[in-house]
């Protein structure tokens, strides 16, 4: 066998491989000189099957199995002698002319075949034991948890009857039955009736609720409102709709009192045990955003450490899968570039800077944790499992048996957890100073996100 290195550009490398047709010849031999023993041939005692005869009726495979096999071992080997980590797959190329394949196979011709790979370069790790992180944290106070509690309290809010002849006001609560058409024609979903509409809540489609302000019990009134661009429904997406509508009965909001009644209504004892409760779902929540804060500036010294140039194909797979993503939720928004003040060139730029980041951060997270023996088990991929299945109640069993058969689904659980377990990791050896900040500089949005590994 002879490997020729033909290019050698960067982290791009071809090679030509030339496998002699004796070598592959003496490889078939071997394989159905293993078989003769375990096939069964009709007029043949076991085992006393002749090779040649083997050869007149599984020649053809055999030789197709393992030019498979001496590509695939040959592939490994010259990668492994280098030092290579491939990284994606090999392309290779082989040859396509009927009769040059049927002599291979025949043992009359070398194999004769290229490879061309891209690799990981050698990432030489910055000394995490220099890292200055700091966490913002923050205290649950007791008006983070008075204001939960009114938050919730107002979303259960009772209503009760305006007196006779009053009109709707925003905040009301209208219960209202209409019929739709659109351009004179009604459609499917365009009927309703004791439907509850809650002006100023947003829940209707635009226009729909503000048009109900001054409305009174038994008044019918022609309210004229569009469909949004990327509504669910693509029939009626950007539609003009006019919805003639009665109004049956007009409701005022009450105080929403947080009182032991209150706590009792969501299964609590006591007050006391339902602002307890707050307390420490808050705190829950409080820690999540404080980990995400650390873990964010965590990769943004990573990135800052680790400037290399990652593979090209890894790259243009990131920017695919996010370009293609983007441009699928400003198709369903009926959005431009121009709404977001951008250009289609300029938006595929800041794009690719953040697939160059993503793939270069999850090559280093991926050297710490190969470097430092970090694993996941399997035992934790299987209680993340069981975490996803309960997100759907009725479909457990359902959750489970995909991500079971799913190795692809499974390694995308698996990917998270690994990445978790390399920043607690540097954590460890970095050093890391709590910073008090408050609940709305903890949980603010910085669209970190968007450029997160």
């Amino acid at each position: 066998m002879q490997v020729t290195e033909t290019l050698a550009e960067g982290l791009k490398h071809e090679f030509q491989i030339n496998v002699p047709a004796a070598e592959i010849d003496a490889k078939v031999d071997a394989k159905l000189a293993d078989m003769k023993d375990k096939v069964r041939l009709n007029g043949f005692r076991p085992g006393k099957v002749p090779v040649a005869h083997l050869k007149k009726i599984y020649g053809r495979s055999a030789a197709a199995e393992t030019v498979d096999e001496l590509i695939r071992d040959t592939n490994t080997q010259i990668f492994t002698e280098r030092g290579f980590r491939v990284a994606s797959e090999p392309k290779i190329t082989m040859p396509t002319d009927a009769k040059d394949v049927e002599a291979i196979l025949a043992g009359k011709a070398d194999l004769t075949y290229s490879v061309a790979i891209e690799v990981v370069p050698p990432i030489e790790l910055a000394d995490f034991k220099t890292f200055n992180v700091e966490k913002p944290v923050a205290d649950v106070t007791d008006a983070d948890v008075d204001e939960a509690l009114k938050r919730i309290a107002e979303q259960s809010r009772p209503y009760a009857a305006r007196e006779e002849g009053a009109k709707a006001e925003t905040g009301d609560r209208v219960t209202v039955a209409f019929k739709g058409t659109i351009d004179g024609n009604a459609f499917d979903g365009g009927t309703g009736e004791g439907i509850q509409v809650v002006i100023g809540s947003k829940t209707f489609i635009p226009g729909f609720e503000d048009q109900l302000i001054g409305i009174g019990v038994g008044e019918t009134r022609v309210v004229k409102a569009s469909f949004p661009k990327n509504y669910t429904v693509p029939t009626l997406a950007g539609q003009d709709a006019e919805f003639e509508t009665t109004a049956s009965l007009i409701e005022a909001p009450q105080d929403a009192k947080v009182d032991e009644e209150f706590a009792k209504n969501l299964g609590l004892e006591s007050l006391d045990k339902l602002k307890e409760a707050m307390r420490e779902r808050l705190a829950a929540e409080f820690s999540g955003a404080s980990r995400q804060r650390v873990k964010r500036s965590l990769l943004d010294k990573l990135d800052e450490a680790h400037r290399f140039g990652p593979p090209s194909s890894l790259v243009e797979e990131e920017f695919n899968l996010m370009w293609n993503s983007i441009k699928g939720e400003m198709e369903s928004s009926g959005r431009t570039f121009a709404d977001e003040n951008t250009t289609e060139d300029e938006a595929k730029e800041e794009y690719r800077k953040i697939a160059d980041r993503r793939v270069r951060l999850g090559l280093v997270l991926s050297e710490i944790g190969e470097k430092n023996k970090i694993t996941v088990t399997d035992d934790e991929v299987s209680r993340a499992l069981i975490e996803r299945a309960r997100q759907s109640p009725g479909r457990e069993k359902e959750v489970w048996d995909f991500y079971r058969s799913n190795p692809n689904a499974l390694a995308q659980l698996r990917a998270p957890i690994y990445e978790d377990k390399v920043v607690d990791f540097i954590l460890a050896l970095a050093t890391v100073t709590e910073k008090k900040v408050s609940r709305e500089d903890l949980l603010k949005d910085d669209d970190e996100d968007k450029s997160a590994a």
